[in-house]
């Protein structure tokens, strides 16, 4: 069955699916869990808080990835050389002007969620939540792009590390502490490694673009060792919280059961490339998955 055919026969439902990129969306949710069981630790929960802010966030991650969608399409970096899943804007699995109205009502939707956020955690929540849709837009979109300046990886970091797990646990306790700020930071290193190894898969249709990754501006060895740096990270917190009493907890190492499988995805980046990466890239986003869990369970 040639390409062709099988998008003729991708319904709509089944493109706004994969519009949506359903394999990113654990990189919205992990942050929320990781920050609400931070919370619970200091004797803080709030179930509505919880379920909203998931909303929030996985609107957020559909509403940019449909924007990455339509701005990589016409600034030309999605072309039909790219050596990633199908792009419904490049195949023409949904009109620019369906996709523009996806961006919208995911982007709106997600700003009226946050009200309620923010009557529980006043201005700081409502800056976060501008701010983190801004720059989803402005990752592919604008005229300075984050992702074509080699601003992506910092970009994820932040907003789905950092952000994303103190902006959880600030919602439910009132506050942020240097815990909040340390347990967000293997989540950010884990959850950055899916944007590496997108990006390290791309190098040459990227720099063919003038699409400026860190990974285009690093080199395809240097990239390979950002990434094996972010992976030895994540793994070092638990440890660094263990023994500095931060953790006081028998199940610390918990997240560390994953540490072969980590393993093999530093040895894989090193040795495969091409559209061989896909495969890592999935498996890097489900390390960020069942790490995360286990993280969120050795917390309580």
């Amino acid at each position: 069955m040639g390409i062709n055919q099988q998008i003729d026969e991708v319904t709509k439902v089944q493109a706004w699916v994969m519009a949506a990129r359903l394999p990113t969306l654990p990189a919205a949710i992990v942050p929320v869990l990781v920050g609400t069981t931070a919370a619970v630790r200091y004797g803080y929960f709030n179930l509505s808080v919880t379920i909203v802010t998931l909303l929030v966030t996985l609107l957020i991650q559909i509403g940019t990835n449909l924007t990455n969608d339509l701005y990589d399409f016409k600034k030309g970096s999605d072309t039909e050389e790219r050596l990633g899943p199908t792009r419904v804007t490049q195949t023409g699995l949904l009109s620019i002007k369906e996709v523009i109205a996806g961006i919208w009502i995911t982007f709106g939707l997600a700003f009226l969620a946050s009200l309620y956020l923010i009557q529980i955690g006043g201005w700081p929540i409502l800056v976060i939540g501008i701010v983190s849709i801004i720059s989803g837009i402005l990752y592919t979109a604008g005229p300075w792009p984050l992702g074509y300046h080699g601003l992506g990886d910092l970009f994820v970091f932040i907003f789905f590390g950092l952000v994303a797990v103190m902006g959880t646990f600030y919602l439910h306790t009132g506050s942020i502490n240097l815990f909040s700020l340390y347990v967000s930071l293997p989540v950010g290193f884990l959850v950055t490694n899916i944007i590496v190894v997108n990006n390290l898969r791309d190098i040459k249709t990227d720099r063919k673009a003038n699409k400026k990754t860190l990974a285009v501006r690093l080199g395809r060895q240097k990239t390979c060792i950002q990434f094996t740096i972010l992976i030895v990270g994540a793994y070092l917190i638990p440890i660094l919280l263990w023994v500095n009493g931060m953790l006081a907890t028998n199940l610390f190492w918990l997240p560390l059961l994953t540490l072969p499988w980590g393993g093999r995805l530093v040895r894989n980046v090193f040795q495969v490339s091409g559209t061989a990466l896909n495969l890592t890239l999935k498996d890097t986003g489900k390390l960020h998955l069942i790490f995360g869990l286990l993280f969120a369970i050795s917390l309580l």
